[in-house]
């Protein structure tokens, strides 16, 4: 059996049919029109050039022969803390890290063909679309309170600017006040330039235990000039114009003014400020002249 089928296989005809590709690569190069390949030419050292000293008396797969010897640890060194130790962060610090690495996150809202993105978890607008927010009062403890807006103008080449101008006056009414004054073009953005102003200029004002000016004092600023007197305790505080909104913001509860120049608001205020300066406590007094507090009334 198996002899007549080594005659059947002998008896097969093994040549190419036109539809067969080339036997040879070089036929197949020519029927495919590949181009012909270079030579690879491979320049291998031999062993005689190979420097194989250093193994002759070790064994690199021997851990004894070629110990680990790790870096020393440097003095202070504190282990970090494992990141399952740590507290939990909250979403407000994840929100935090996400806007650092990848800026604000889109809501999915659109005003006026521009994108809304949140941030802090909370929508808000960026741009000049929307409106404009409001700014936040600054939380020192200072009261403010207008005392005058007038509108100035200003003569230039082109023309008159018109401008508005504000006196505010602030105060802590813990003996704490100060006057200040602020020009823009808009009403609001001139109050917010003269408290600004007026923080910059706060005086304390000496007071007693009722609440009332330790002696009397004059002051004058320009044209104006303001009279202030002590008063007992439930008088209340008689006086008028900015001398009044002053004394009230600096938390003074009992005393008398007046205003003897003119009627200017500004000059009226910063007469009333330059009065208070003009002020000192008892204690003040006997210690510049080193006596007892007793004997200033001798």
């Amino acid at each position: 059996m198996a002899t007549a089928a080594l005659a059947s296989f002998s008896s097969l005809s093994l040549h190419p049919s036109p539809l067969s590709p080339p036997s040879s690569c070089s036929s197949l190069r020519t029927h495919l029109s590949l181009p012909r390949r270079l030579p690879l030419r491979l320049s291998l050292a031999s062993s005689k050039d190979l420097d194989t000293s250093f193994f002759d008396e070790l064994n690199p797969s021997d851990p004894q022969d070629l110990p680990f010897e790790p870096p020393s640890i440097p003095e202070g060194y504190s282990p970090p803390v494992p990141f399952y130790e740590l507290p939990p962060e909250s979403e407000d610090d994840i929100a935090a890290a996400f806007e650092e690495l990848y800026g604000p996150a889109y809501s999915g809202l659109t005003v006026a063909g521009n994108d809304i993105y949140v941030m802090d978890g909370k929508a808000k607008k960026s741009g000049g679309f929307g409106g404009q927010r409001k700014k936040e009062k600054s939380k020192d403890g200072f009261e403010e309170r207008v005392v005058q807006v007038r509108r100035v103008t200003k003569v230039v080449k082109g023309g008159k600017q018109l401008q508005f101008r504000a006196i505010v006056v602030v105060g802590n009414k813990q003996g704490q006040v100060g006057v200040g004054v602020g020009k823009a073009k808009e009403v609001v953005a001139a109050v917010e330039k003269s408290s600004v102003n007026a923080r910059r200029n706060i005086v304390s004002v000496p007071m007693t235990k009722y609440s009332t000016f330790p002696h009397r004092s004059d002051g004058d600023y320009g044209a104006a000039r303001v009279m202030l007197r002590p008063a007992s305790p439930g008088t209340g505080v008689i006086a008028g114009g900015a001398v009044r909104i002053v004394l009230e913001m600096a938390g003074v509860e009992n005393a008398l003014g007046k205003q003897l120049g003119s009627n200017n608001a500004l000059n009226n205020a910063r007469a009333t400020v330059t009065a208070i300066q003009k002020m000192r406590q008892f204690r003040e007094v006997a210690q510049e002249r080193g006596i007892p507090m007793e004997e200033l009334w001798k």
